[in-house]
């Protein structure tokens, strides 16, 4: 009986062992457009802070889009907290929620104690313009005020490799 049923179970307990490892971070670093200009700011957060361009010049922020219903921004949304609590407000980390109610994103952040500022993308426009087709999507931009980079995927924003794109951001 070992002819084809022993490759058959061993095919299945192997497939069965790499789908219960645990998942790894991926993600898609890319550069932003030369030719696209950087969407203007000019947001309120649920907070009711405003956040304007010409208010975060200087500053690099990390701009991370992101919705309840995403696995991947769960999973990335706590080393988003991590930065925020790190950083000092250079870079700023802003979340832009898509397309979902003030009430359950107010709701979500309070029960998993995230509290760096969001604003609400209520309609999907801003997503739209800064090019978001992948969720999470993050798009980090320089102390000049110009869009450097997309990164689509979960990452680990605590992390060495992000940290090294992070210093980038504050260079001329």
């Amino acid at each position: 009986m070992t002819s084809f049923w022993s490759p058959f179970f061993w095919s299945l307990g192997w497939g069965l062992c790499v789908w219960a490892a645990p998942a790894q971070a991926q993600f898609e670093k890319t550069r932003w457009p030369a030719r696209q200009p950087t969407p203007v700011i000019e947001w309120q957060d649920l907070q009711g802070q405003r956040w304007s361009s010409a208010s975060l010049k200087g500053r690099a922020v990390v701009l991370n889009f992101w919705a309840t219903w995403c696995a991947p921004c769960k999973e990335e949304l706590p080393s988003l907290q991590t930065l925020h609590e790190i950083s000092g407000g250079n870079p700023v980390v802003l979340g832009i929620n898509v397309r979902e109610p003030a009430s359950r994103v107010s709701r979500y952040m309070k029960s998993t104690g995230l509290d760096f500022p969001v604003v609400l993308d209520v309609q999907g426009q801003w997503a739209q313009q800064w090019g978001v087709t992948v969720y999470p999507t993050t798009v980090l931009i320089g102390a000049d005020g110009k869009a450097r980079w997309r990164v689509q995927g979960d990452v680990d924003w605590s992390g060495k490799e992000a940290e090294g794109w992070l210093k980038s951001l504050t260079a001329p």
